[in-house]
């Protein structure tokens, strides 16, 4: 699968979770999960030097390996982020289509950690030993 289509998948699934289609709201608990993913990205963002982030799998060609704030535990923060608040966005909502899509964007994000990963691997020599010591997205699961 091509990078641009990874992205275009994922954009479209968090747009199938996110957007209200029920009218209602989707709750308090719901909403602090949701809270909690996006602290976790705008911590990944704040370790992250401008210009490092690519929405795309690939690494940029001046980038750097970065492995302080939520980079010391996983490897890659902003996708626990997306998928913690999507999380509590199926929850709140509470339809098994938005669980379906859930399940699909993990899938979609799984597959662009992959690819990143082997790309980062031959950027970065050190990445090896990084990857070996954290987990892909869940601290101390996966």
């Amino acid at each position: 699968m091509t990078s641009s289509l990874l992205v275009a998948l994922q954009l479209a699934l968090i747009a199938a979770i996110a957007v209200p289609w029920e009218g209602r709201g989707i709750g308090i608990g719901a909403a602090a999960v949701v809270a909690a993913g996006g602290a976790i990205g705008v911590w990944a963002l704040a370790a992250n030097r401008p210009g490092n982030f690519n929405i795309r799998p690939e690494p940029r060609p001046e980038g750097r390996l970065i492995t302080t704030g939520p980079y010391r535990w996983i490897r890659h923060p902003m996708y626990a982020s997306l998928l913690l608040a999507s999380a509590g966005l199926a929850a709140g909502y509470a339809s098994p289509w938005r669980f379906v899509a859930l399940v699909a964007l993990a899938a979609v994000l799984a597959a662009k950690a992959t690819r990143e990963e082997r790309g980062m691997a031959a950027a970065h020599p050190g990445y090896a030993a990084y990857a070996t010591r954290t987990k892909r997205i869940v601290p101390w699961l996966w």
